[in-house]
């Protein structure tokens, strides 16, 4: 088993230390595991593969959180959906790894949010009961994952009265009253993941993003360094696929059977207050509803879809003209003024990495909404370990799954994952939380590097002004990108360390402050698309 120490620097991850990583890993002695792929469940390979000891190199074709775990709803669910499915064993593993995040390994990032079930006059009172008996499971899966009350509060009902508190913007007639359950809630899922690439950078993982694999096998990787355009080989004793709904171009016979999730943007003040998020129920079906999530920096999120995407895997999902139109109906169905396409500022889709196990000829196939969100870690014929499936919440587990593959297909030694106890860069209790001198929606993304990131405004009053009018991010958090977190260039400051690009308007209004913050330092030639 190799040592590996950390690097200076630590968790900063920057353009500089890219290069000089790079330079030592393409054509340099092999590493112990290769990780493919830096959304959540590589990020998080990495992380248990350098925690363990090992030495790690991961790569990406574009950023951190480039794909799929940029365009989640923001929760971390606690299983209620899978338990209407009977998948107990899913539900149970996403009850655990929701305590893990909120209790151990998170808890800057992630915390309790509450939402509200509308009982209007389209859900009957057998749906209630049925919501209700599933809320209660719920919080059975709660007890059983060992997270405390504290952490998630009981569900219970609501007076027509305390739902309208709640959801000032529910229509009065025929409201008999509410549900409110709580889940997990992320502040921004692209920040978990830069956290998770953080943490592994501090335990020696190399992190290299732009590096695109052109070819798998059992001993390395051939990739492109796609700032340069320069190729070579990167050996490994074994190399893990975390590619998600790409995985099948790297490894043969990987089938995927990608979801669409899409989600709408909304500015909060077309919903005015709402100090809870919203279940929506989707009108016909049982148990499928439309979230609303304020996000605390002037904008709503109303989701999600999910819808079998079919032909090549797109690197950005377009979000269709009929999804947009479905979300938009659901959420008018409890509105007392019904929002229309104008409000709609910003749109987002994902592509979930359901794993196809119909057969050949189509014959059994189902709705991707039924598909299992199982995930599966699959063992090339060359040796290479695919991990496919699963959801945010479990990326953890998926990648102690993975990297335990791994150690026994390289017959590599070391020991158990010690992940489950690991704090993220940025994580402490909430009482350290709360003493950390900075704004407190510094804290909730920052963690205990808030007081660091205020810092930089404090020394440069012109750093603490907001880079846009309506929205929080400062310029000082865009200048902690690009020197902490990884960021190479406008995209990924606007689209991943921040979330301004998710409205065209601000994206362009930002762009100014963007470019000052990059200076000089921006990769020629680099961007998204």
């Amino acid at each position: 088993m190799s040592t590996a120490t950390p690097p200076p620097g630590g968790a900063s991850l920057s353009a500089a230390r890219r290069a000089r990583e790079l330079a030592a890993t393409v054509g340099g002695p092999a590493v112990d595991v290769l990780v493919v792929g830096l959304g959540a469940t590589g990020a998080g390979a990495a992380l248990d593969a350098a925690s363990r000891g090992l030495t790690v190199a991961a790569i990406d074709a574009h950023d951190l959180a480039f794909g799929t775990s940029r365009f989640s709803s923001k929760l971390i669910h606690g299983g209620l959906r899978y338990l209407a499915s009977a998948q107990f064993d899913v539900a149970h593993e996403s009850a655990v790894e929701r305590g893990v995040l909120m209790e151990r390994t998170a808890p800057h990032l992630v915390r309790a949010q509450p939402f509200v079930l509308p009982l209007t006059p389209l859900v009957s009172r057998a749906q209630s009961a049925l919501a209700w008996a599933g809320f209660r499971a719920g919080d059975t899966l709660r007890l059983a994952a060992r997270t405390a009350r504290a952490t998630l509060p009981a569900p219970r009902r609501l007076s027509a009265v305390e739902t309208r508190h709640l959801a000032p913007a529910l229509r009065t007639q025929g409201l008999r009253g509410g549900l409110l359950s709580w889940d997990g809630r992320l502040t921004d899922d692209a920040r978990l993941v830069t956290a998770v690439a953080r943490t592994a950078a501090a335990h020696g993982a190399r992190v290299l993003t732009r590096v695109r694999a052109l070819e798998l096998g059992a001993s390395g990787a051939r990739v492109r360094d796609e700032l340069t355009g320069e190729e070579g080989e990167i050996r490994a004793r074994v190399v893990v696929n975390a590619t998600g709904v790409w995985a099948g171009g790297l490894v043969e016979g990987i089938r995927i059977r990608p979801s669409r999730g899409t989600h709408l943007v909304l500015r909060s003040d077309r919903l005015g207050p709402l100090p809870a998020g919203l279940h929506v129920p989707v009108p016909g079906e049982t148990s499928r509803f439309v979230l609303v999530l304020p996000q605390g920096d002037g904008r709503v999120y109303v989701g999600l879809t999910d819808e079998p995407v079919e032909g090549p895997v797109p690197e950005v999902p377009e979000v269709p003209e009929t999804d947009i139109g479905f979300l938009l109906d659901v959420l008018g169905s409890v509105l007392d003024a019904p929002v229309g396409r104008a409000d709609v500022v910003g749109a987002f889709a994902g592509l979930r990495p359901l794993l196809d196990t119909t057969a050949e000829d189509g014959s059994g196939a189902a709705r991707t909404a039924d598909v299992s969100r199982r995930h599966a870690v699959l063992t090339s014929s060359e040796g290479v370990i695919t991990v496919v499936g699963g959801k945010l919440t479990t990326y953890r587990r998926m990648a102690e799954d993975a990297v335990d593959a791994a150690v026994a297909t390289g017959r590599i030694g070391a020991g158990p994952s010690p992940t489950a106890s690991l704090p993220l860069v940025g994580a402490a209790s909430p009482a350290a939380l709360t003493a950390v001198r900075a704004p407190r929606r510094l804290v909730q993304r920052y963690g205990t590097e808030a007081a660091d990131v205020a810092a930089l405004g404090a020394r440069d009053p012109r750093l603490a002004e907001p880079v846009l009018p309506g929205h929080p991010v400062t310029a000082a958090e865009l200048l902690w990108a690009v020197r902490h977190e990884g960021a190479l260039d406008e995209s990924d400051l606007l689209d991943r360390r921040t979330r301004i690009g998710l409205v065209p308007a601000d994206r362009a209004a930002a762009l100014d402050a963007v470019r000052e913050a990059l200076g000089e330092e921006a990769p020629a030639g680099a961007g998204e698309g």
